[in-house]
Formats: C-alpha cells, structure tokens, sequence
C-alpha cells in the first residue's frame, strides 16, 4: 500500500515538473515576440505551475518524512523486542554483502 502511495506521488510529482517544464520552454520560445498582456498571461501561468509544483513537493516531503519516522520507531521496537535475531540478521546481510563484494 505504501508503495502505491509512494508511486502515485512520484508520478503526481513527475507530472508537475514536465508541466512545468513545458511552460518555461514555451516562455523561452515566445518570450522575443510576446509583449505586454500576452507575455504577463504566460508568465501567470508559469508562476502557478511553479506554486503547483512546490506545493506537491512540499506534500511529499512531508508523506515522506512520515513514513520514513514510522519505519526507524518501529525498526527500533523489533531491535529492542527481538536483540539476537537482529544481531542474526544484521550479520546475514553483512556475509551476504561480503560475498557479493568479493566476486567483483
């Protein structure tokens, strides 16, 4: 579910960025022959795809800080629930990591 979550904000993310993308080009393209109204019009629409795009930013930074404080507070309860099977754990990938490191 999470990841879902996460996937959907990346693409809302990405999105808004090509979008924003798109109308700063068209501001360069059209920016020597534009004047007065039609230049103010293209610049309005650029700055609310940039507030767009920080506010979508700002949401997922926020979603992530979340999830990511979420996972270290319950990491920290099964290290403090289960000490041995972490230390287990915690070695298993360090022999696993050894081994794959010492192939290349």
């Amino acid at each position: 579910m999470a990841r879902k979550t996460a996937k959907n904000a990346q693409e809302i993310l990405m999105a808004d960025f090509q979008a924003l993308v798109l109308d700063t080009e068209r501001l360069l393209e059209h920016s020597a022959s534009l004047a007065g109204d039609q230049a103010e019009e293209l610049r309005a629409q650029i700055k609310e795809s940039l507030l767009k795009a920080r506010e979508t930013i700002e949401e997922t930074k926020g979603s992530l800080q979340e999830r990511g404080q979420a996972a270290v507070v319950a990491a920290e309860d099964y290290v403090q629930t289960n000490p041995w099977q972490s230390v287990g754990i915690a070695a298993g990938v360090g022999f696993l990591i050894g081994l794959l490191a010492t192939r290349r």
